[in-house]
C-alpha cells in the first residue's frame, strides 16, 4: 500500500508541527532539525537521515556549495 504524503501549505499548520517536533518529544531538537533541513532542502526524511558530515562540510569545515 502506497501512502499519500502532500506539502504543508498552511503556515498556521507549519508552525504549529514546528513547535510540537521542537518541545514535545524527548528528542525534539533533533526531530525539528530533520524537519528544518528536510524543508529546505525537499529531501525525504529517510535521506535527510542518511546525510554524512562529509556530504555537507569540506576537508577544512567550510560548507560544500553543492553538497
Amino acid at each position: 500500500m502506497q501512502q499519500v504524503v502532500l506539502p504543508i501549505k498552511d503556515s498556521n499548520v507549519l508552525k504549529e508541527v514546528q513547535d510540537t517536533l521542537l518541545n514535545n518529544f524527548k528528542a525534539g531538537r533533533r526531530n525539528y532539525t530533520v524537519f528544518q533541513v528536510g524543508k529546505a532542502t525537499l529531501l525525504r526524511v529517510s535521506d535527510v537521515m542518511r546525510l554524512k558530515q562529509a556530504d555537507i562540510f569540506n576537508p577544512d569545515g567550510s560548507i560544500k556549495q553543492n553538497a
